[in-house]
């Protein structure tokens, strides 16, 4: 490691420190009352149970070798002719969720302008999110969770299932441009994302994190994993849309139950990367030779509503359509 890195990882463990401080201090406040998110949010109906003009929707479910995991896929293909080279496709974690972020205007919307094969990748079930499914596929390595059991670390073997079951499945389906592939993901998905351009810069041609869980197993995402692409990268083009809300760097916890220990032990440890991290690592990541990247942090946004905006901002910058990073759901 040159002199340099060894100050930047220096100077980040430094900052690190000082948000574990800030954060135990924060919990400490007895001000900070509030209520848990719903872990059991259904999705209900979604554009893909709906006729469109502009898009049909399959359904296809891959099951792990051994049985026990299962990931559902919706794919949206344009109704009209594909282009020669196939349709460019946006490859969207937590495929549920962001499902219910679609309505038939976004579907003409693209379908006038860019049209692209949209796959969500989610889980066989109607929960909008997974906690468990989804801490165990998108963090490269193991954590202990707040009550002590192991977790995560799966992130390599869900790789696999993408690249090696699940791409070829959609391309069965739909003729697809292999050379203009994007993938978006949000918080531990914002994660697998940069991951994936670590590990496999050649898979995607665009990666889209949003609000990523660099705090995960104290920024273990942050050292090495990072260290090594900067060094072999040896100047594979790719882009990079790093997206963070501007009310991330301090958060507001007061929809949090702060008498649950769970509770403060969880946010604990999402102070493992400081607040600036992201700014930071896209500071960094702007320097590497053929890597576009752009950071985009959006005004007052904290982390929930950040799904829906990064994922409109990503179909406006990679669909070409109507920016509405800024309107709620219809």
């Amino acid at each position: 490691m040159n002199k340099g890195m060894r100050g930047v990882i220096g100077r980040a463990m430094a900052t690190m420190a000082m948000a574990v401080v800030g954060m135990v201090g924060l919990l400490a406040s007895p001000a900070l009352m509030a209520q848990q998110r719903n872990p059991a949010q259904a999705i209900g109906e979604t554009v893909a149970e709906r006729t469109s003009a502009h898009y049909r929707f399959e359904r296809f479910v891959v099951t792990s070798q051994d049985g026990s995991r299962r990931w559902r896929v919706n794919l949206g293909i344009p109704t009209g002719k594909a282009p020669a080279a196939g349709f460019p496709a946006i490859w969207m974690l937590d495929g549920n969720a962001a499902l219910i972020e679609f309505d038939d205007s976004v579907l003409e919307e693209l379908a006038q302008t860019t049209p692209s094969l949209l796959v969500f990748v989610g889980y066989d079930n109607q929960l909008r999110i997974d906690s468990p499914a989804r801490t165990r596929d998108y963090t490269l390595v193991a954590d202990e969770s707040e009550n002590g059991a192991v977790i995560g670390g799966g992130a390599d073997a869900f790789l696999e299932t993408l690249e090696r079951q699940i791409r070829p499945e959609v391309a069965r389906r739909a003729a697809l441009d292999a050379g203009r592939q994007t993938l978006w993901g949000h918080s531990l998905g914002g994660l697998f994302v940069l991951h994936t351009l670590y590990s496999r810069a050649g898979a995607f041609q665009t990666y889209a994190a949003a609000s990523p869980s660099l705090w995960w197993k104290q920024g273990a995402m942050l050292g090495a994993p990072e260290q090594q692409f900067i060094a072999n990268n040896a100047g594979h083009r790719a882009r990079l849309l790093l997206m963070l809300g501007g009310g991330e760097r301090a958060p507001d916890f007061s929809n949090r139950d702060m008498s649950n220990p769970r509770v403060l032990a969880h946010l604990k440890r999402v102070s493992g990367a400081p607040s600036g991290a992201a700014a930071e690592l896209g500071v960094r990541l702007k320097q590497v030779p053929g890597l576009e990247t752009d950071y985009i942090e959006f005004n007052g946004l904290s982390h929930g509503p950040m799904f829906r905006a990064s994922l409109m901002r990503t179909l406006h910058l990679v669909g070409g359509i109507r920016d509405r990073s800024g309107e709620p759901r219809p």
